[in-house]
């Protein structure tokens, strides 16, 4: 049993929503935002990166892998990743990227004013990556637009990659910005996961424990099949799986409690 039970921990450890050293079925947007940050950081360009898609499509995660990834390229550069769900208000992301670069105690248009003066000095490239940035749309969409506007400003030395849930936000948020051709943001769309893509997502987890699969291969293509019909959302599928790994073990558990096995184990 003891084995038994180090196997499903085992299980449950892969199928955690944690950053994988791979992400199956993104490749390709894997590459598109390291060329991006590549290109900007390391050859000293401004520029701003729109990722959108509904949530559990992987753009947390791959931007996370890409940015342990390219650790060592992106050394001269300073990094910011602040999560626009933590903020009070859509204004507070000006005090706390103030404090980042350490001005602390800037508030309002005074925060905005010292921030585009230190964005525009001398100094090295700075990735701003702001995560759920849904939550900064507010009334005039004065926040956004200030915030893709710096990587245009003369001299600026600041590269920004905004994710969000929303597909239209640049359509409906920025549209002034999309209208002006030179300097708009890339625009990288992550689309729900499908069946095949969920399936291997998986089967890899699982392929990662030795001894017999816990959850056979037609149990996973079911969880794959609903889950692409749904939502596309692989942390859901990862829930499932783990959910259905905890009510087996409990039922070994109790199976073991109540009729010993013959033999002893």
């Amino acid at each position: 049993l003891l084995g038994a039970g180090t196997c499903y921990q085992q299980v449950k450890q892969v199928l955690h929503a944690a950053v994988p050293d791979r992400l199956r079925g993104r490749e390709k947007e894997t590459g598109i935002i390291r060329q991006f940050l590549r290109e900007h950081l390391c050859q000293r360009r401004p520029g701003s990166l729109y990722i959108s898609g509904a949530p559990g499509t992987g753009k947390t995660a791959c931007l996370s892998r890409v940015l342990l990834d390219c650790k060592d390229e992106l050394a001269g550069s300073k990094t910011i990743v602040l999560n626009c769900m933590a903020l009070s208000s859509p204004t507070g992301i000006f005090p706390a990227v103030a404090q980042e670069l350490g001005l602390p105690g800037a508030t309002g248009r005074d925060a905005v004013r010292r921030l585009e003066k230190r964005l525009t000095a001398q100094g090295p490239m700075v990735l701003l990556v702001l995560d759920e940035l849904d939550q900064l749309e507010s009334k005039g969409q004065d926040v956004l637009y200030t915030l893709f506007e710096w990587p245009r400003l003369p001299h600026s030395r600041l590269v920004l990659v905004g994710l969000a849930n929303a597909l239209d936000l640049t359509d409906r948020g920025l549209a002034r910005l999309g209208a002006r051709l030179a300097g708009s943001p890339q625009l990288l769309h992550f689309p729900p996961y499908t069946r095949e893509q969920l399936g291997a997502i998986l089967t890899d987890r699982l392929g990662q424990v030795a001894g017999d699969p816990v959850l056979d291969a037609a149990a996973l293509q079911f969880c794959a099949r609903k889950v692409s019909a749904v939502s596309g959302d692989a942390r859901k599928a990862l829930d499932v799986c783990r959910r259905a790994v905890e009510v087996v073990e409990l039922e070994v558990k109790n199976q073991t409690l109540l009729k010993p096995l013959p033999g002893g184990e």
